[in-house]
């Protein structure tokens, strides 16, 4: 990406035809439609790119066999058909995960869950896209010879209990005896929207982080662009363009509210928060995810990602209170303990919140187009609606769906501005996938950070290794004896992703606060303090603000919560 003084010059210079309000996936993907359409795209965020919701997913791309039990099976189609636009796209960041519902003590398996996953496996299908017989489910190949990976799922099928056990040694000691195996998608989420922003850039949409919409700027009733304030410096400027979409997930209904309160055929947000957690990978060691029964006759995931399990998710009415209640939310004690409880049961554990390495909570932008009591009334879909002043919100939806989400929004723009400007986002590759085979040997650089930095950056990993290479201290762990993130990934992050302050290293461009989040949230600061030093001469900061960010980081590490609290409530969570 551009430098964020060079974006920020551009943006106050010059006009563009859409300026796209919020930097999560979204906001990326309106942009980057906007911008291979033909428009003139400026893109602008608040905090930081992916600092919202969309950071702090179950990092699934997925159908959502849950919502087949609603019989919402739009919703469940569409997302599967994202999911392989996914794959074909991003190989490298979107990648096939087998996940297991196990069976115990010789009952038979739930035979409703067969019939949900034989509808899945139905559901799956794209009838544009051939299948080799016999391909396994968890290899993506290029079958139709167009340089993109394609990727077709297995169908579920019965595994024994060994080959449950050898998929989830987890569950060793409690001698599963059979299970279901299936096939969905992983990823890294804010990692995802940091490749769909540079690749609209590369179409030449300007994105900037740090930037807040105060207001409209209003011509004659209609929008002409927005006021925006420079949060590190205070500097407003009018920021003018043809189009406003507001990308701004649970924060949709902030801006100009009374516009949007007044017009009665805009839904309402209702806000629903979801809690994870990660344990180490020695505590339960996972190959395949798990579908892991809880309270309430709900289920969760137990997922490997990056080194460590990832468990989630709860879902619970969240009603902020204040101006800024969204911007830190926090995981419940009460999440934390109806996770560890799941966990426990499921695979046998006695793990306590001592034994979480990370925790993070995020607020799900619900629908709700009825009764805000009936839970019925509550929508995973995406809603659109253009308000009297011309500004058009797109909020609701999901991670998986985001491409489809941005699709939405600009083809509203396109039909107003009556242009001949297919979508084409479905075949446009994000970023360039490489092997960790491919990477250069860069000495210093541990064995197994190739893998990560193929899965992280595609071919930019090259840029990051050359970095490392340049400065041999780079090549080391940011967490001496912990995860394989470099240092070199804290310059490059500065460097070429508007990354800003330590925060933004550690919570986004990587996912050190949330696999190693007591190292890095620890009081004495060392780990902070390495990843501020590493920073201070691509930003010009002196010693004084070396120790400035490094307290404004571990204020925000304990805000976020990413260090899990002892429980002070057991109220079982939904």
């Amino acid at each position: 990406m551009i430098a964020r003084e060079t974006a920020l010059a551009a943006l106050a210079a010059d006009s563009y035809d859409v300026v796209v309000v919020g930097g999560g996936i979204t906001g990326a993907g309106v942009a980057l439609d906007a911008a291979t359409r033909g428009y003139s795209v400026a893109l602008v965020e608040r905090a930081d790119f992916a600092s919202g919701t969309s950071s702090r997913s179950s990092k699934l791309v997925h159908g959502g066999l849950r919502y087949l039990q609603n019989f919402d099976l739009g919703l469940v189609r569409e997302a599967l058909l994202e999911r392989q636009i996914m794959v074909r796209l991003a190989p490298h960041l979107v990648k096939p995960l087998p996940l297991v519902v196990a069976a115990f003590n010789d009952e038979r398996l739930d035979m409703k869950v067969g019939a949900g996953l034989n509808l899945y496996d139905v559901m799956s299908l794209d009838k544009v896209r051939l299948r080799r017989k016999g391909r396994r489910g968890d290899v993506a190949e290029d079958v139709d010879g167009d340089g993109l990976a394609d990727w077709a799922p297995d169908r579920h099928r019965v595994i024994s209990g060994e080959e449950v056990v050898e998929r989830l040694p987890a569950l060793a000691d409690r001698e599963p005896t059979s299970g279901y195996l299936f096939y969905d998608c992983q990823t890294d989420d804010s990692r995802l929207v940091m490749t769909v922003l540079a690749e609209a850039e590369r179409f030449g949409a300007v994105c900037c982080n740090g930037l807040e919409v105060t207001e409209l700027l209003d011509e004659g009733g209609r929008t002409a662009g927005v006021h925006v304030r420079d949060v590190a410096t205070g500097d407003t400027f009018p920021l003018r363009a043809a189009n406003v979409v507001n990308a701004t997930g649970v924060w949709a209904d902030r801006l100009r509210p009374d516009e949007l309160h007044d017009e009665a055929e805009v839904p309402r947000i209702r806000p629903s928060r979801g809690t994870h957690i990660t344990l180490s990978a020695k505590d339960v060691p996972l190959v395949s995810g798990a579908i892991v029964p809880a309270g309430g006759g709900r289920t969760i995931f137990a997922l490997p990602w990056l080194g460590s399990t990832l468990i989630g998710t709860t879902d619970n009415d969240f009603d902020p209170e204040g101006e800024r209640a969204l911007d830190h939310v926090q995981p419940a004690a009460e999440d934390l303990d109806y996770l560890l409880e799941a966990t426990n049961g499921f695979f046998g554990t006695s793990l306590g919140v001592e034994d979480i390495t990370g925790a993070f909570a995020g607020v799900r932008p619900l629908i709700s187009t009825g009764d805000p009591g009936k839970s019925v009334d509550i929508s995973r879909k995406a809603e659109l609606y253009e308000t009297s002043s011309g500004m058009i919100t797109i909020t609701g939806g999901k991670l998986t769906t985001w491409r489809r989400m941005a699709k939405m929004a600009v083809d509203r723009l396109v039909e107003r501005d009556a242009r001949d400007a297919p979508c084409r986002t479905h075949e446009i590759p994000l970023g360039f996938a490489v092997g960790a085979d491919e990477l250069p040997r860069v000495e210093g650089v541990p064995d197994e950070a190739y893998a990560q930095l193929a899965g992280r950056y595609g071919h930019a990993a090259h840029d990051v290794l050359r970095i490392a290479a340049e400065r041999g201290e780079l090549a080391q762990p940011v967490v001496e004896g912990g995860p394989a993130d470099l240092l070199a990934e804290v310059v490059h992050a500065a460097r070429r992703e508007q990354a800003r302050s330590v925060g933004d290293v550690l919570l986004r461009r990587t996912r050190l606060g949330l696999t190693a989040a007591r190292e890095v949230a620890a009081l004495d600061g060392v780990t902070a303090e390495r990843v501020a030093r590493a920073m201070a001469p691509e930003l010009g900061w002196d010693d004084a603000r070396v120790a400035q960010e490094v307290s404004t980081f571990l204020a925000e590490a304990a805000a976020e919560g990413i260090v899990a609290q002892a429980a002070t409530s057991s109220e079982p969570a939904a």
